[in-house]
């Protein structure tokens, strides 16, 4: 657990992931050097799959119904969009756990707890990254993927992070296979009855959030497309 705050930010308008990318390489950079601190970023994406780098060919659209991006995460092919909370997580993994398996296991309590509070009984499934959803009204062993995990180290500052499904069109994970899983499908809030607006999600999130890796602290939202991510004017509103 980190002795300082986390920065906590929001945006409210769809972050092309590109420019979301850029900006998360130059806040981790300056986390690793001390010149910025950690940063929690709540998002929202256009719509779009981005294949993570163990991505096999079998599972890329063809042809593709969103644009596919490459991106440095782990994991597989998955979609991003409008109605999913993407959290961008640049946090500190050294100086909070040392180990990234221990950071992978804590992110996964902290979106089954929300959930909970959710409504929604989340569950892990060993070998399988993520939370998943039985659902018993399709048979014993039918389960669906509400949040997906991808990371990726760069100095021991994370980066990429979590998205939860909570209201997004579930028919836009048509033509993938989402994280490389074929035998099951994805949910999402929604989906399952459970639904909530996105700022008393957010609200949910943070408070368990805070419970497991310590305080948080507002911080304005990115502003996409500055070269410097660390300066004031840089991290304004939007």
């Amino acid at each position: 657990m980190s002795a300082l705050a986390a920065d906590w930010a929001s945006s409210t308008a769809p972050v092309p992931y590109p420019e979301a990318v850029a900006f998360m390489q130059q806040r981790a950079g300056a986390i690793a050097s001390g010149r910025a601190p950690e940063l929690v970023w709540l998002l929202e994406h256009p719509p779009l799959y981005t294949a993570g780098n163990s991505t096999r060919p079998e599972d890329r659209p063809a042809p593709a119904r969103f644009p596919v991006l490459e991106t440095g995460r782990g994991g597989q092919l998955t979609y991003h969009g409008p109605g999913q909370r993407i959290c961008y997580l640049m946090l500190n993994v050294k100086a909070r756990t040392g180990d990234v398996r221990a950071f992978v296991s804590a992110l996964e309590d902290w979106i089954i707890a929300s959930l909970a509070d959710l409504g929604v009984k989340g569950e892990t499934r060993s070998g399988r990254v993520g939370v998943w959803v039985a659902r018993a009204e399709r048979g014993q062993s039918a389960e669906d993927k509400i949040a997906a995990i991808g990371l990726r180290l760069t100095r021991w500052v994370s980066m990429h992070g979590i998205s939860l499904n909570v209201d997004p069109d579930l028919s836009h994970y048509d033509g993938i296979v989402p994280c490389g899983i074929r035998e099951h499908g994805v949910t999402s809030l929604a989906d399952l009855r459970a639904p909530h607006d996105m700022p008393y999600v957010d609200a949910i999130l943070r408070r368990q959030f805070e419970q497991r890796f310590g305080p948080t602290q507002d911080a304005p939202a990115p502003s996409i497309g500055k070269s410097d991510a660390i300066g004031k004017s840089q991290i304004g509103a939007e």
